[in-house]
């Protein structure tokens, strides 16, 4: 048997999907790492712990309620390890990645997360996000791949010091963008970020999905962040675009709605980025056009 790497642990994250847990653990155990593995069971029903206890050795975080992604930080603190890889109950790490995670972080310091190549389905076709990533036009030089501005929640290796130190996720996020607020945090205290694509993990997508709740949410989050982190003329050009966004979806308003009853806590808890790490953003994504330059026309002068 081989040797338990005491470099990184493993974080799942589970929510009323006992048979998809199953087969997660099952392949986790298998993996030559043998990471120490922490089941996060977000409000689930108890058929999801009766999995877990099946599995020797696998460490059970009993949540009373549904925490969406801020589940993962009551993981962490269970993690005594270094670095610590995300995964959901669809998802698992491919064998020798772990180790080649583990590896790219020791010799990179001031890497905080590790993207991973994700691929998806029997078929394992490439994730779109992940040909994004690998398509930064961000510099990368002293990186291991492409510099990310944002990254995949369940498809990571991260340091566990920077998850730390830069307050984990926000629970008010629930899911849906909990990732892009995480990462921008970690770029405000000076963490990198890269896409790795000799790093995989594997991705068979649950049919048991809300996904009208779910982009509500996320739009209503993705508001929050504008108006948390951007600097204001840049947050509105944001705010147009994710209500553009919301209006294809359908949940404009209902989203609208929502961020607005959250508006106090956002301006209490607004945090400008540094101007660096807003340049990044809007390499990536862009930005509002250039303001147009005024030009004093003195009256009888022609210019």
């Amino acid at each position: 048997m081989n040797a338990q790497d005491p470099r990184v642990s493993v974080v799942v994250l589970t929510h009323e999907r006992p048979q998809e847990l199953e087969r997660t653990l099952q392949r986790l155990q298998a993996l030559p790492e043998r990471p120490a593995l922490i089941v996060v069971n977000n409000g689930s029903a108890p058929a999801a712990a009766e999995v877990v206890r099946r599995f020797e050795g696998v460490t059970l975080v009993q949540c009373p309620r549904n925490l969406g992604a801020a589940g993962r930080n009551l993981g962490v603190a269970r993690v005594r390890t270094p670095y610590v890889a995300f995964c959901d109950d669809d998802t698992w790490w491919e064998p020798g990645s772990l180790s080649r995670a583990a590896a790219v972080l020791d010799a990179h310091p001031r890497l905080a997360v590790l993207n991973a190549r994700v691929l998806v389905g029997p078929e394992n076709r490439v994730d779109p996000a992940c040909e994004c990533m690998a398509a930064s036009p961000l510099d990368s030089r002293g990186l291991p791949g492409p510099r990310l501005v944002s990254f995949m929640a369940g498809a990571v290796v991260m340091r566990v010091q920077a998850f730390r130190e830069a307050g984990s996720y926000e629970p008010r996020f629930f899911l849906g963008a909990e990732e892009v607020l995480l990462g921008q945090d970690l770029m405000a205290a000076g963490w990198d970020m890269a896409y790795v694509a000799s790093v995989c993990t594997h991705h068979h997508p649950s049919p048991a999905r809300d996904r009208r709740a779910r982009a509500l949410v996320t739009t209503r989050n993705r508001l929050w962040l504008a108006w948390l982190r951007l600097p204001w003329p840049l947050a509105w050009h944001e705010t147009r675009k994710v209500w553009r966004d919301g209006v294809a979806q359908g949940v404009a308003g209902a989203a609208l709605r929502a961020a607005l009853a959250g508006l106090p806590w956002v301006l209490a808890r607004r945090r400008v980025l540094p101007p660096p790490v807003v340049e990044l953003i809007v390499q990536v994504h862009g930005g509002p056009p250039p303001a147009r330059r005024r030009v004093h026309v003195t009256p009888g002068v022609q210019r």
